[in-house]
């Protein structure tokens, strides 16, 4: 990947962050992209403190005039954008019948409509140039069910068909589409989640309570595993590989 440019959404801190500093050891010059302006200078000036090629950039993705504004500067002053990593992602608890329409939207906002309009500003530019490369992180919930995470499961199965269903349609142009689907990640998402001690071990061990089995690895995913997938699927190991998803989340959804 190197001489390569990767843009990166979410990228202030978590899985976002890990995949952004992944890229740069590898070579590759990344814009990195997140609404979280203090969080994202901070990553990027640790990067640029060891050599590494990485740019900030403010945006809000569910924008989608600020993206199309975004992907234009990039590709003007960084270059064609090869790779894009839909990391960016937010997190909503709560049971249906109390779920408020504005935590609803919320979600929708970044882990849905913000994969659209930064997939079709990038992919627009990619078509031309006949390559390219997405992964959009996803989540196991998207597949498996869980109590107080209905609209974030919802949207990351949206996003996961919207990211195939771009793929099928791009695949003529040598462009890939695949997702990597973490389980339970040791990131500050995950740990929003726990309220006591008892909230690490429901994790690893799950919990009847909330018909969750647990992790069978018995271990967190870090940050850097899940860049590790996303590495490979962004590579030309992964050449002949579009529309998968690959889950990383130790065995918690049971192959599902």
């Amino acid at each position: 990947m190197t001489n390569t440019i990767a843009l990166v959404t979410g990228a202030a801190g978590g899985i976002g962050a890990a995949v952004v500093r992944a890229l740069a050891e590898q070579g590759t010059a990344v814009a990195a992209v997140d609404r979280d302006e203090e969080g994202l200078r901070k990553t990027v000036a640790a990067l640029a403190a060891e050599g590494l090629r990485a740019e900030a950039h403010p945006v809000d993705v569910s924008d989608h005039r600020a993206v199309d504004l975004l992907v234009d500067r990039v590709e003007r002053e960084l270059g064609p954008v090869d790779q894009l990593v839909n990391a960016a992602g937010v997190l909503r608890l709560g049971e249906v019948r109390n779920f408020s329409v504005e935590d609803w939207a919320a979600t929708f906002a970044v882990n849905v409509n913000g994969v659209f309009h930064v997939s079709r500003a990038v992919v627009d530019r990619m078509i031309p140039r006949g390559r390219g490369a997405i992964v959009t992180v996803a989540s196991n919930a998207a597949r498996t069910p869980r109590t107080e995470m209905a609209a974030y499961a919802a949207s990351k199965a949206a996003a996961t068909m919207f990211t195939k269903s771009l793929g099928l349609e791009v695949a003529r142009y040598g462009i890939r589409c695949n997702l990597v689907a973490p389980g339970s990640t040791d990131t500050p998402m995950l740990t929003s989640m726990w309220h006591d001690e008892s909230g690490p071990q429901g994790t690893l061990h799950g919990r009847a309570d909330a018909f969750r089995v647990g992790i069978p690895l018995n271990k967190l995913a870090s940050p850097a595993d899940i860049a590790a997938a996303v590495l490979f699927l962004l590579s030309d190991a992964a050449g002949h590989i579009t529309l998968h998803d690959l889950t990383v989340d130790g065995g918690a959804g049971l192959g599902a």
